[in-house]
C-alpha cells in the first residue's frame, strides 16, 4: 500500500464512489420501482421503501406511481336514448396495481391518461345512449323528490317527476364494470367513476325553458280561473244580500205605508162621526186643500153650480168683503 500513489488511491476512490452511486438507488414509500435490462422488465416490481442495488450501466430504474390518481375527462356532447344532447365531464380514480404489466402495455402514465380516455369516453357515450335523460340527471338515492306546493293540485302531469328505474348512480356503475374488466389488461385499476357535471346543450336548454314557462303558465292560469269563479261567486252573494236588503225595505215601507193610511183612515172617520159643525169645518178644510193643488199655477178649472166642491166659491164676496 505504500507503494501505491496518492494520486492513484484517490482516482480508485472517485471510482469506486461513481460504481457505488450507479449502482444503488432509493425507492419513496409512494412509488414502485422496475428495473430495466437493455429496456426490459427484470424480476418483479420493487415496492419495498429504501437502499436497493442493481447492475451499474447495464440496469436502468423506471419509477411508477403508487399512490391513488386521478382522470378528469374532457367534457363531451354525446344522446341520450330519447335524442337528447348533454354534454358529459366525467371524473374518476385509478392506480396502478400491476406496475411490470402497465410498464410492458403503457410505459408511462401519459400513456396511461390517454388510454383511460379512450376506453372511459367510449364507455361513458355508450352508457349514455342506452338510458333515457331522466335516468342520467336523477339519483337512486334513498331521497323521495319533493314537489312544489303549487303545483299539488296542477292539471295533468305538470311538475310531476317521471319514475326512474336505475337512475344516474346505477348508469356510474354500469360505466365502472364495463371499463374496469377493460383496464386490468393495462396493470390499471379502477376504482371509480362519477359524473363530475352534466350540461344541456343549448337547443334542449331552449326546450326547457320554453317547458318551465308553459308550465308556469299553466299554474298562472288555473289561478286566474280561480280566481275569476271566487270573484263570481263573491259578486253573486253581494247581489243576493243586496236584492234580500232591498226586499226587506220594501217590505218594511209598505208595512209602514199600510198603517199609515189605516192610521188616517181611522182620523177619517173619527172626524165623520163628530158633531156636524165639526165636519162641516174638517169638509171645509180638506176641501180648501183641494183647492190650492187644482188651481195652483196657470190652471183653468171648469165645473158645474151644482158640484159638491163648488158649494164654498158660492159664497165668496167678489169685493172681499
Amino acid at each position: 500500500m505504500k507503494n501505491i500513489p496518492i494520486p492513484a488511491l484517490i482516482g480508485f476512490g472517485l471510482l469506486f464512489t461513481f460504481l457505488l452511486y450507479n449502482a444503488s438507488y432509493t425507492v419513496d414509500e409512494t412509488e414502485q420501482v422496475i428495473i430495466t435490462q437493455f429496456g426490459k422488465p427484470v424480476g418483479d416490481p420493487i415496492s419495498d421503501a429504501g437502499l436497493h442495488l442493481k447492475i451499474p450501466f447495464i440496469q436502468e430504474v423506471t419509477r411508477i406511481e403508487e399512490r391513488i390518481l386521478e382522470w378528469d375527462g374532457r367534457p363531451n356532447e354525446m344522446p341520450t336514448k330519447d335524442k337528447t344532447y348533454i354534454i358529459v365531464d366525467t371524473f374518476g380514480r385509478w392506480r396502478i396495481n400491476d406496475a411490470k404489466q402497465f410498464f410492458l402495455r403503457l410505459r408511462d402514465e401519459r400513456s396511461a391518461q390517454s388510454r383511460l380516455d379512450d376506453i372511459l369516453g367510449s364507455e361513458t357515450r355508450n352508457a349514455i345512449a342506452k338510458h333515457e335523460l331522466i335516468e342520467v340527471i336523477r339519483t337512486t338515492k334513498d331521497r323521495q323528490p319533493v314537489r312544489d306546493a303549487v303545483l299539488v293540485d296542477a292539471p295533468g302531469n305538470v311538475g310531476v317527476l317521471y319514475p326512474i328505474s336505475k337512475g344516474r348512480a346505477k348508469i356510474e356503475k354500469e360505466i365502472f364494470d364495463k371499463a374496469a374488466g377493460k383496464l386490468s389488461d393495462f396493470g390499471i385499476e379502477l376504482l371509480d367513476v362519477q359524473f363530475k357535471r352534466i350540461n344541456y346543450n343549448e337547443s334542449v336548454q331552449q326546450r326547457i325553458y320554453d317547458r318551465m314557462i308553459s308550465e308556469r303558465q299553466q299554474i298562472a292560469e288555473r289561478f286566474r280561473s280561480e280566481g275569476e269563479g271566487e270573484a263570481a261567486k263573491i259578486i253573486g252573494k253581494k247581489e243576493r244580500d243586496l236584492l234580500e236588503i232591498e226586499s226587506e225595505a220594501y217590505k218594511r215601507v209598505q208595512q209602514i205605508q199600510g198603517a199609515a193610511d189605516a192610521k188616517a183612515t181611522e182620523i177619517y172617520a173619527s172626524a165623520y162621526n163628530q158633531s156636524e159643525d165639526s165636519v162641516s169645518f174638517y169638509e171645509f178644510i180638506k176641501t180648501m186643500e183641494t183647492y190650492q193643488e187644482m188651481l195652483g199655477g196657470d190652471s183653468t178649472l171648469i165645473m158645474t153650480t151644482g158640484s159638491d166642491i163648488f158649494k164654498f166659491l158660492k159664497h165668496v164676496d167678489p169685493d172681499g168683503k
